[in-house]
């Protein structure tokens, strides 16, 4: 009886044993919650329906058409299909956590693929190289058991040398040995092991194509194209069989010299234009088929330094016609998107390839500086492109579902998307540079995400802080540096390409100012948004804004403004909905309608008042619904275009006349 007096009555002792029972009891029910948040209905589009019809029936696997439309060869091979992955079949190009990859059950962190191939006859005498659009985080490569390669990195396209170690006229073994934790040292976008919200389902392993191709012992590695109004500069990296060996480390796509451990760092059985046989003079040798249907040859002989490091002239305005007149140069821009087609030799290696004319830059025009294309203003009309798709995660059942999305977006009078921390296959951008997109693209972040620090502060108006000493490790750093400097090597051709956005909301942001001054001294014919949202420094080419929840009066800045992200409404329809529990957006519609008054009333409020005073673009959130998202465009599965499309459509008309009286001619 004395106990139970310390602590109280008998009766107090009880209830504090009751409220005891309820901790275990809470937990089995939070647990059951999770467990019930994370399920998900089964959602495909229509390209993912067909692919996996097809599937079902053993007819070969989506995904095949050339991976590298800039750099076109005729001997490749692709190996999309069917692989071995820890015991089970996997179809290759999807990740293992997608529907159409057919994979099931737990996706461990370390993933073992397995596939055998036979070569062609034409690869024979040839160098055999392979190919990677994408592996997350990690791999390592063998072939007949042959260590070949390892690749650090999940966003972007590597190479190998599988010479030495490929038989021909026999089957050979391919082994990927993938590892993905999902480390925040590396880049990994809004991949979350538990999703829900913002964050969404992760992948792991091999998720974009992989293929072989033949070429000789001296070959183009990359092209790079430069272009103006008049014509381009093109650059060539060249690589020369020295005999020596086979390369022990993978190589990314890029011009110029290798950064200091870098991916292209160690190679063997390679020279390149920076190699002990720079000197050596080439011939190279451009076709180029004219608007008018003439074809223009151009062929210079220098060596491979200069063509590294130089490149050649490839002048169009001027060019003598048949007709007696001088040829008068056709441009690229979101209405008329005229792409030139060509082709590049250097000794026994051709690659096809297309580019076009076109600049951006930021002008003074009365006393506003504003954003132009080709010498003239431009709105940038955007909306936020995040890539996701319910069949295949990262991946749409088909290459062409991108270009749907494009087109689905063109027909709403959208002149820009804006590739949200994730870069996409080469297919993406081909698609964009064919119908005229525009294309802001995303680094991918890496670092962890504070909720207080990196939204709920900044959100009540704390947008301000040094970023100097912030980011984590110096590894992580590195790793971010050198994902940057690798990115805009990859996408360097691509005319869509008018932009890129370095850090979003503080996410894993540091030195943002320097990343800046690295970003340009590797590209200055694009434009760079250091610090999307907040947290910015000095050194951007945009005032970037993110506004959520509300409405306000732009304020006219020095720089030239974008709304970076904006709207975000949802609007949900059962049917086509993918979380069982729970929805997110930023704002909720009850209908078409109303979601249509409330997007058009925010242009009115916000946008339209402000381009004269230099707002030069807006971002709205987003093409299509992402798993719990349902604020888009679109529903995830893009069977539904939830918006009015000619309310839609007649706001990009009001920009360009609201554009037009602000800068008149």
């Amino acid at each position: 009886m004395r106990k139970t007096e310390i602590f109280g009555s008998g009766r107090s002792v009880m209830k504090k044993k009751w409220w005891l029972g309820l901790i275990p009891a809470g937990a089995v029910l939070f647990g059951g919650y999770r467990h019930m948040r994370n399920r998900h209905h089964t959602l495909m589009s229509d390209a993912g329906e067909q692919a996996s019809i097809q599937m079902k029936k053993g007819k070969a696997a989506a995904w095949k058409e050339y991976p590298r439309p800039q750099m076109r060869r005729q001997d490749w091979v692709s190996l999309n299909g069917a692989w071995e992955c820890n015991g089970q079949t996997v179809m290759v190009p999807f990740p293992p956590q997608s529907v159409l990859s057919g994979y099931r059950g737990h996706v461990a962190a370390k993933l073992i693929y397995r596939r055998s191939f036979v070569l062609p006859k034409q690869f024979e005498g040839k160098r055999i190289l392979l190919h990677f659009g994408a592996v997350d985080q990690t791999a390592e490569v063998y072939v007949n058991g042959q260590y070949l390669a390892k690749h650090e990195g999940g966003y972007l396209a590597w190479t190998v040398d599988a010479t030495e170690a490929v038989l021909h006229d026999k089957e050979n073994e391919l082994s990927v040995i993938a590892i993905d934790t999902l480390s925040h040292d590396y880049p990994y976008g809004k991949q979350r092991k538990k999703r829900g919200g913002m964050w969404y389902t992760p992948v792991s392993g091999i998720w974009q194509g992989v293929w072989m191709e033949a070429v000789p012992d001296r070959y183009i590695r990359s092209v790079q194209i430069t272009p103006d109004l008049k014509g381009i500069d093109l650059k060539l990296d060249l690589a020369v069989h020295d005999g020596i060996g086979k390369p022990d480390t993978a190589i990314c796509a890029g011009i110029g010299k290798p950064d200091a451990g870098g991916h292209d760092s160690n190679r063997k059985g390679d020279t390149a234009a920076h190699d002990g046989d720079a000197d050596r003079p080439v011939t190279v040798t451009v076709r180029v088929t004219l608007s008018n249907g003439m074809m223009r040859v151009y062929q210079e002989c220098m060596d491979e330094r200069t063509l590294a490091q130089k490149g050649m002239r490839i002048e169009l305005a001027g060019t003598p016609c048949a007709d007696g007149h001088a040829y008068r140069p056709r441009l690229w821009s979101p209405d008329f998107p005229y792409l030139y087609s060509m082709s590049v030799s250097v000794g026994e290696d051709t690659v096809e390839s297309y580019f076009a004319l076109r600049t951006v830059e930021i002008r003074e025009i009365q006393g506003v500086r504003r954003v132009c294309l080709n010498g003239e203003p431009v709105f940038l009309h955007g909306v936020l492109d995040q890539g996701y798709y319910p069949e295949g995660i990262y991946l749409p059942g088909e290459e062409r579902e991108y270009e749907r999305d494009i087109l689905r977006m063109k027909e709403l009078g959208i002149n820009m998307l804006r590739k949200h921390i994730k870069v996409e296959p080469e297919c993406f951008y081909y698609y964009c540079d064919v119908h005229g997109m525009l294309v802001m693209q995303d680094m991918v972040n890496s670092g962890n995400y504070s909720f207080v620090r990196d939204t709920a502060l900044p959100m009540l108006g704390m947008v301000k802080a040094d970023d100097r000493k912030r980011g984590g490790s110096t590894r992580r750093k590195q790793i971010f540096e050198q994902h940057m400097k690798d990115t805009i090597r990859q996408l360097y051709s691509h005319p869509c390409i008018i932009a890129y956005t370095i850090f979003n909301e503080g996410w894993g942001q540091f030195e943002s100012d320097r990343m800046y001054e690295t970003a340009r001294s590797l590209d200055d014919t694009r434009l760079y948004d250091s610090t999307s949202g907040w947290f910015r420094q000095t050194k951007s080419d945009f005032e970037s804004r993110h506004i959520y929840f509300k409405t306000m009066k732009l304020p006219k800045t020095e720089r030239p403004l974008i709304v970076s992200e904006c709207g975000g409404y949802a609007y949900t329809l059962p049917e086509h909905r993918y979380s069982r529990i729970g929805h997110y957006g930023y704002g909720e519609c009850q209908s078409r309608e109303e979601l249509t008054k409330r997007i058009v009333g925010m242009y009115e409020k916000m946008i339209f008042p402000a381009i004269a005073d230099g707002t030069c673009g807006c971002v709205y959130t987003q093409l299509s619904d992402v798993e719990d998202e349902t604020n888009g465009f679109y529903t995830y599965d893009r069977k539904i275009c939830k918006v009015d499309t000619e309310q839609v459509r007649e706001i990009a008309v009001r920009l360009k006349e609201a554009l037009g009286q602000s800068v008149p001619k």
